[in-house]
């Protein structure tokens, strides 16, 4: 399944009015209701009179979905008659967050919500939910298994907000026949613009009629990318040290890393060895599947589809740098897991946590990786016998956790935290296609774009009283 990359956009007024409600009906992230925001102990659990029910939103449907329904089946088969959970597709990325937004201002959330990363500032200041390390430092949780970069992205305040569960970085893929065909090697595939732009011009490929039937690159104009390629060059996203340390009030994608970026694809596709593709992911994968682009970019999440999809070997390399001199990085994405603690019982909060442990788990990451392709949450699940067998159909997986395992954590790749940043991405890639379908220049093009989130994050902050 493809969701929305990441999350598209979620309108910016319908953002704001439903956070002013929710911050109306939650005191400002005051506790009520039957429970509070601290983690209840395992003894709430302890002589119940019938199973204690935890209903769990998520986004996970087709096959992702039926792993997902089995672990719950798993675990409800280990815990009857005392933890019972129900899964419930709620939809998209941003559908998902819209719906727990609307059952906010009802006072009826579900007990365990699957949030993408980009809601994650919004779920703090909506004072819902029981921040993770709550529950970590109840029990004395021990999260050294935990791979660090995905920990680093849910930290704020020095607190882990939310417990990451299907997470994905993004990876350069390549198509290994067309690279033996123009003599060059698919076990070293370019790491950065300048070296994917000379291997470009050996894949770029004419007919007899001088038409291109094949480019050498062509990826979507996705905003993740735009994050990628600034955390990798150690470039903050925003302001306020990435959000991290102050709330962020401007992006800044309009610096020179971006607008080295735009640049560079710009002239990629002015001098024919780049796909103009536009914003649709899928037509991305359409164009590398079908042999039109021989390189490109995607998420580690659609590996299995690419492979299946295409006629040729795929190959993949590290998510490239802007410059050979960067010092790389990766910023995560996906999302996490987050337990009401607003108008819900101790025992269904701490019903929650237990099933969350179970997630957690090595046998059910092995599981969950080997059956979706989203990254091992815990690195022993990496050692399960599913995920051992999946990594030997699919060695191409394995570069996934190595680059998110060399990733230095800092705030530069632990990603921007920001209330808007579903609106942030939208623009950055806005900017992009304008400079590509007008007369903008890079520079005028992202500094626009910049300048119009600008004022969707005043009305944002203002909205949440910072």
């Amino acid at each position: 399944m493809r969701l929305s990359p990441q999350g598209r956009g979620i309108g910016a007024a319908a953002l704001f009015m439903s956070l002013g409600l929710v911050l109306s009906a939650c005191g400002n992230g005051d506790t009520g209701g039957e429970g509070d925001l601290t983690a209840p102990g395992p003894e709430v659990l302890d002589d119940l009179d019938e199973a204690v029910q935890v209903e769990f939103w998520h986004s996970m449907d087709a096959a992702n979905g039926q792993v997902l329904d089995q672990l719950i089946d798993d675990f409800n088969a280990e815990n009857e008659g005392r933890i019972e959970v129900t899964g419930s597709f709620q939809g998209e990325y941003d559908d998902a967050l819209a719906n727990h937004r609307a059952a906010i201002q009802q006072g009826d959330t579900a007990e365990l919500i699957m949030i993408f990363d980009l809601g994650t500032q919004f779920m703090i200041d909506s004072g819902q939910t029981v921040p993770a390390q709550s529950f970590i430092d109840e029990d004395g949780y021990d999260t050294g298994d935990i791979e660090d970069a995905l920990l680093n992205y849910f930290t704020v305040d020095d607190e882990l907000r939310s417990f990451p569960f299907n997470n994905s970085t993004p990876l350069m893929y390549i198509n290994r026949d067309a690279f033996e065909e123009a003599g060059l090697d698919p076990d070293d595939p370019p790491s950065d613009l300048a070296s994917i732009r000379e291997a470009a011009e050996e894949l770029t490929v004419t007919d007899d009629d001088g038409e291109i039937v094949q480019y050498g690159f062509g990826a979507p104009l996705y905003g993740w990318y735009i994050e990628q390629f600034m955390a990798r060059a150690a470039a903050p996203y925003c302001d306020g040290a990435n959000g991290r340390s102050d709330r962020a009030t401007e992006v800044l994608f309009d610096g020179p890393e971006g607008v080295e970026l735009v640049e560079w694809w710009e002239a990629m596709i002015e001098d024919d060895l780049a796909l103009q593709i536009g914003r649709n992911v899928d037509d991305g994968m359409a164009a590398f599947t079908s042999g039109r682009a021989a390189m490109t970019l995607e998420s580690t999440g659609a590996l299995s589809n690419y492979i299946e999809a295409s006629d040729f070997e795929v190959g993949a390399g590290y998510f490239p740098l802007i410059g050979a001199d960067d010092p790389g990085g990766s910023i995560i994405g996906g999302a996490s897991l987050w337990i009401n603690g607003e108008g819900h019982t101790d025992e269904e909060v701490r019903g929650s946590w237990e099933f969350v442990q179970y997630l957690l788990t090595p046998e059910a990451q092995s599981t969950w990786h080997a059956g979706t392709g989203y990254l091992a949450v815990n690195t022993e699940g990496y050692g399960g016998p599913e995920a051992v067998e999946r990594a030997e159909e699919f060695p191409q997986f394995e570069l996934a956790a190595e680059q998110l395992a060399e990733s230095e954590v800092n705030e530069n790749t632990a990603g921007c935290m920001m209330g808007v940043m579903s609106e942030a991405r939208a623009a950055a890639e806005e900017g992009w296609e304008a400079t590509l379908t007008s007369d903008a220049t890079p520079e005028e093009a992202m500094s626009e774009a910049a300048d119009r989130v600008g004022g969707t994050i005043e009305e944002y902050n203002a909205s949440v009283d910072e």
